[in-house]
């Protein structure tokens, strides 16, 4: 159903941030040469929950991701072949206890980098300003 010829879709993603790092630390992936938050589209028969932490594994690389507490949404349009959608991220805090892991992006999503970034300094590289606003949940 759409809306003013906007089709509405649903996303979630999630804010995973190392346990152990101070000050706090949260994961950053570059996507098609963006700094970006892990989050993805809603699939059939799927929570928003579920799809926030499929999400960001699918991403990263990550396993056995849980959930600490709801963040925040976010809402933006955008065009795509040809059609005008409106986006609905709900956004999730993850958290991390390894440090050490070796994440791996999911390339077949323009994801090239994966990597930790102090908080403070994630807020100044993310691409858009409602990514801020969700880090800004945070901390």
């Amino acid at each position: 159903m759409t809306s003013n010829n906007i089709t509405p879709v649903i996303a979630a993603g999630g804010v995973l941030y190392d346990v152990g790092s101070s000050p706090k630390k949260v994961l950053l992936i570059k996507r098609n040469g963006f700094w970006d938050i892990p989050k993805g589209k809603l699939e059939d028969g799927e929570t928003i929950e579920e799809c926030a932490v499929r999400e960001v594994e699918e991403e990263v690389g990550a396993e056995d991701l849980s959930i600490e507490k709801f963040l925040c949404d976010t809402y933006h349009t955008y065009k795509a072949d040809g059609k005008k959608y409106g986006k609905t991220t709900h956004w999730y805090l993850m958290k991390f206890e390894d440090s050490d892991y070796k994440f791996s992006p999911e390339v077949k999503e323009g994801i090239t980098e994966v990597k930790w970034e102090e908080l403070g300094k994630a807020k100044k590289i993310v691409e858009f300003q409602n990514l801020v606003d969700v880090l800004n949940e945070v901390g």
